[in-house]
């Protein structure tokens, strides 16, 4: 079953046979190998400390699938090293070939096509002379431009001149109008504060009066609490002393109670006569 799934690697990657071959030869052992040990390794089964000798079994088993591990991780360095080295000559050996092979295929193919290459030729001085062309049209419409802009730039500071005096001009009327609003601004703040200084005195007035008749209803319900906290404590007293009264006259009651109790339990009935008399306390 191993060397049937190393075949298999094999033909996948489509290997030249001979290499196919040493490599078979270089990895083949291992499959047997591991095929051993995977039916050893399932008949070694420790479940207690006495089986030493499986232990030990199990240590030389594990060191030398550790040694075939490090074999076939340097056979696998090695065949790597050997296809790079091999790649790096068949590189080098194709560089060679083709700086002697593409001169003469570019040289081969300049002449094949000598008609295409003098159309091109003509086709790129053409297009050279519209650049020049262009470029010389561009350099026209610039000029144009750059007279047009200076142009615009005398006008624009005939017209900031302009502007400048109507701002100035500007300044002078904003002046004499803030001078106007704000004499009319104190005027108005005058009146205003006159008419708030008015208010704020009857403001004050009203508290004034406001607080003569908020201590008055004060003082009367002071007044109010005064007697309601009289009456209530009055209340309360009269309410003691009844309850205490309930409370002696329920004790008087229930000292009559244990009493007559008392006397109903040592009193006997003579079994002759039937006279009822108390018993004395010893």
């Amino acid at each position: 079953m191993a060397k049937n799934e190393l075949e298999i690697i094999i033909e996948q990657n489509a290997l030249e046979p001979s290499k196919a071959k040493y490599i078979l030869e270089q990895f083949q052992r291992f499959f047997g190998v591991a095929d051993e040990w995977t039916a050893k390794a399932k008949t070694l089964v420790v479940t207690n400390a006495s089986q030493t000798a499986e232990m030990e079994l199990a240590r030389e088993g594990r060191l030398f699938l550790r040694e075939q591990r490090i074999s076939i991780e340097k056979a696998r360095k090695d065949l790597k090293e050997q296809s790079l080295r091999e790649g790096k000559a068949i590189d080098g050996i194709a560089n060679v070939l083709k700086a002697l092979i593409v001169p003469i295929e570019e040289y081969l193919e300049h002449q094949e096509k000598f008609v295409q290459i003098q159309e091109e030729a003509k086709l790129e001085t053409r297009r050279q002379e519209i650049e020049a062309r262009m470029a010389e049209e561009e350099r026209i419409a610039a000029e144009k431009a750059a007279a047009e802009q200076e142009r615009l730039r005398v006008e624009n500071e005939q017209l900031k001149k302009v502007a400048q005096a109507n701002e100035i001009a500007m300044q002078k009327e904003r002046k004499k109008q803030e001078a106007i609003l704000a004499a009319e601004r104190k005027k108005q703040t005058d009146i205003l504060n006159a008419e708030r200084a008015r208010a704020e005195e009857e403001i004050r007035e009203v508290a004034r009066k406001a607080k003569i008749e908020s201590d008055k209803q004060a003082k009367k319900l002071a007044e109010e609490r005064a007697r309601a906290n009289a009456e209530l404590e009055e209340a309360e007293e009269k309410a003691r002393v009844l309850k205490e009264k309930e409370r002696a006259k329920l004790e008087a009651e229930r000292k009559e109670k244990e009493r007559l109790a008392e006397l109903l339990k040592n009193q006997i009935t003579c079994p002759n006569c039937g006279h009822k008399f108390q018993l004395k306390k010893g």
